[in-house]
């Protein structure tokens, strides 16, 4: 997931306060009126005296480190697979995921799919059903000891499930989710592991 934050903020028109979210590309606002910066808004983005400080002037208090922390996340955003764990090297496979990008993404970074389901760093599997969601316990074997299971889904109102039930359903074959991330525009995945004993 991005950076979340009540914040107080003030703009050219006077000052408001409210929710502040970044999910890559856009930095999102909503206080009295909801606001979305993205592109050239935040280019030279910058931490100032705490806050977060785009090129308009526009401000957000957030403290220091904070500030500095949300100003290089817009500054160098991750990559997909960065925001995944992807690393060379890794055994992965992806199952039922409708994305074209994925499977050149995950070969320029040295982590091709296998088609080997076998002790696996990383599987994608895509479930918008809670009949799809009965494969878990099948998914879970082919997983490497430290492997995660990600769960693919549509997002918003497109959406055929919501995250607890996906999140219920993982945890009911000993599952815990550690993450959550906006997979594309139209998609959104949970990661999940093994539960240490």
């Amino acid at each position: 997931m991005g950076k979340d934050a009540q914040v107080r903020a003030t703009f050219a028109e006077g000052e408001d306060a409210g929710r502040l979210q970044y999910e890559a590309p856009k930095l999102l606002f909503r206080g009295a009126a909801r606001r979305v910066f993205e592109g050239e808004a935040l280019r030279g983005v910058r931490a100032e005296a705490g806050d977060l400080v785009l090129a308009d002037g526009s401000r957000f208090a957030l403290g220091d480190k904070a500030a500095a922390s949300w100003a290089d996340a817009i500054l160098n955003p991750k990559s997909r697979l960065d925001k995944l764990g992807v690393k060379p090297g890794m055994r992965v496979a992806v199952l039922n995921v409708a994305d074209d990008a994925l499977a050149g993404e995950l070969a320029a970074r040295d982590a091709a799919p296998v088609a080997d389901l076998t002790d696996l760093d990383l599987l994608f599997y895509a479930a918008d059903s809670l009949a799809e969601l009965d494969a878990i316990p099948r998914l879970i074997p082919a997983l490497a000891g430290k492997g995660a299971l990600w769960i693919v889904s549509r997002k918003g109102k497109a959406a055929a499930l919501k995250d607890v039930e996906v999140m219920a359903a993982a945890k009911a074959h000993g599952l815990v989710d550690s993450k959550v991330i906006g997979f594309s525009d139209t998609l959104t995945a949970l990661r999940f592991t093994r539960r240490r004993s």
